[in-house]
């Protein structure tokens, strides 16, 4: 007789993304099963960077001490260098402080303009023994590495039968209020539900090549860099200690059946050196965005629903909102206190700001071929004599002006608006978000802008668990909490006696959400009450 497990979610992919939505669900309270195919954590890097916004999210988890201790040194800089090779010279670089130093600048710059926490160079082969480390730990989360889901049985009105299968197992029926699909650009959650990807597929093709090394001078020639970049590749300092990723363009005619890790990296860096390779393997990258996030009660996050050129690291980053957002609708829906259109919402915010970040990763891309071209056009650059060094310094200028937006757009990283959501309050006329420059705004969808106020705790940090009616100033909140409890809304009133907030929060009053976006704002409560909280908790019809 096959065995049949309950549970209000379950999650296929512990990936960060699969792994984050678990805990945020614990954090309110709700149960998860989680299955991986995999036994073990990746041993792929994937990626480097884990950006300012996802850090205050896994601050709220309790994970960005943790976090930081296993990602590189918090006194270690950003800098990325473009280079001829290790055995050449050194043509521009663009200077990006510390985590420790943008920590201090967040403290003295304390105007809304900013992630309360800086980003954090680290790979996913680091980060992911940390989140399941956590997920472990929690009572609430059955995690099940060595898992895989197999397929939908069947969703009806009250929730969807899978198949998980563990290996050299039987298969196993789970029956589960709702099904999130976290489980990676090939998603067979995607597939059973039938969902195409829009946009293009190998867009671009690379070899990738993790290795050891303690040659550090080589790999440290001119100083720490997050990133050595050249026209052919890009090294990543995993650690600025020992572990190194160089991902190396495959140009047309370039056959990967054909090539030798060992090569390509030499061939790179311009000079033999001590190493041991732990992963090699080619890989494309795409732009794809899921036609859909979803049907009914089976859901996408992460990969499943949205993969593209790792430039400007908005992947795994872009996942980790998603998962954040996904959390609390779901949340709201087995409460019992959210309405149906919370997971239509999910698919109309998120899959909107995936093109957007999209678009920002091709814009990044654009800008790395005019770079190659710079390459390209500037004759012999490891020449000897003052005509190569002014090849050098020429270079070195048209990549300076070309400047390095994909680690420069603030825009993209917080800026983020849920405009045409149907649980967001619209206001007339939105202002365009600039992709570049971060506007810290209220306007309805955006982010509640970080300060940290006059006890030194961030504002983020005295949200509630649930919906926070902020409130500058000395309004009447009886009303709209009196409504909140009729109709079963948690909701917390945040009172900040301060004026001077009122140019960066624009209104007196501001309803956030669990996910620390502005549902609604306005100086004074709306006169329907009712029809506030039904819109922004998905009840509206």
């Amino acid at each position: 007789m096959t065995e049949t497990l309950q549970t209000p979610v379950l999650i296929s992919g512990a990936g960060p993304v699969g792994m984050t939505l678990a805990l945020e669900l614990a954090r309110y309270g709700v149960r998860s099963i989680l299955v991986e195919r995999n036994p073990t954590t990746t041993r792929h890097p994937k990626m480097d960077l884990t950006n300012g916004r996802s850090m205050e999210l896994f601050h709220r988890l309790g994970l960005e001490s943790k976090l930081r201790d296993v990602g590189v040194p918090r006194e270690n800089c950003f800098d990325i260098s473009w280079i001829t090779s290790f055995a050449g010279h050194e043509l521009h670089r663009f200077n990006y402080p510390s985590a420790n130093d943008a920590r201090t600048r967040i403290a003295l710059r304390n105007d809304g303009s900013q992630a309360s926490e800086p980003g954090l160079r680290v790979s996913q082969i680091v980060i992911e023994p940390v989140l399941k480390t956590a997920v472990d730990a929690n009572t609430l989360i059955d995690v099940r590495f060595g898992t895989a889901f197999e397929r939908i049985v069947e969703q009806d009105e009250s929730g969807v039968t899978s198949e998980i299968r563990a290996r050299d197992g039987a298969p196993i029926l789970v029956r589960s209020q709702f099904l999130a699909g976290c489980d990676g650009g090939g998603s067979t959650v995607r597939r059973e539900l039938g969902i195409e990807m829009d946009g293009q597929f190998e867009v671009a093709g690379a070899y990738m090549v993790h290795f050891r090394s303690t040659a550090l001078d080589v790999l440290n020639r001119w100083g720490i860099a997050w990133h050595y970049q050249s026209a052919t590749g890009t090294l990543i300092a995993q650690n600025d200690k020992d572990t190194w990723t160089l991902q190396r363009w495959l140009f047309p005619g370039m056959d990967p059946a054909q090539l030798r890790p060992e090569d390509l990296l030499e061939d790179w860096a311009g000079t033999k050196f001590e190493y041991e390779i732990l992963q090699a393997n080619p890989w494309a990258a795409h732009f794809v965005v899921a036609q859909s996030y979803g049907r009914d009660r089976v859901i996408l996050a992460g990969d499943a629903a949205h993969q593209f050129v790792p430039t400007g690291g908005y992947g795994m980053n872009s996942g980790i909102a998603d998962a954040i957002g996904l959390a609390w609708m779901l949340t709201a829906r087995i409460e019992g206190w959210g309405g149906k259109n919370l997971l239509i919402a999910h698919d109309l915010e998120r899959r909107p700001t995936a093109w957007w970040h999209l678009q920002a990763s091709q814009r990044h891309m654009g800008v790395r071929m005019e770079i190659g071209g710079v390459f390209a056009q500037a004759g012999d650059l490891d020449g000897l004599g003052p005509e190569a060094e002014a090849r050098r310094a020429e270079a070195g200028r048209k990549i300076a002006a070309l400047g390095n937006i994909e680690n420069e757009s603030w825009g993209v990283e917080l800026g983020y608006r849920y405009d045409g959501s149907p649980i967001i309050v619209a206001e007339d006329s939105p202002p365009p978000v600039d992709p570049i420059t971060y506007r810290p705004s209220t306007w309805p969808g955006a982010r509640l802008p970080h300060v940290f106020l006059a006890d030194g705790i961030r504002i983020h940090d005295r949200l509630g668990l649930y919906f926070t009616l902020v409130v500058l100033g000395d309004s009447d909140t009886a009303a709209i909490e009196a409504t909140a409890t009729k109709r079963g809304v948690p909701l917390s009133v945040l009172r900040l006696d301060r004026p001077d907030l009122r140019p960066i929060y624009e209104r007196n009053l501001l309803l956030v959400r669990p996910d620390q976006h502005v549902a609604w704002r306005g100086d004074d409560l709306p006169g329907d009450l009712d029809a506030l909280l039904a819109r922004v908790t998905g009840a509206a019809l």
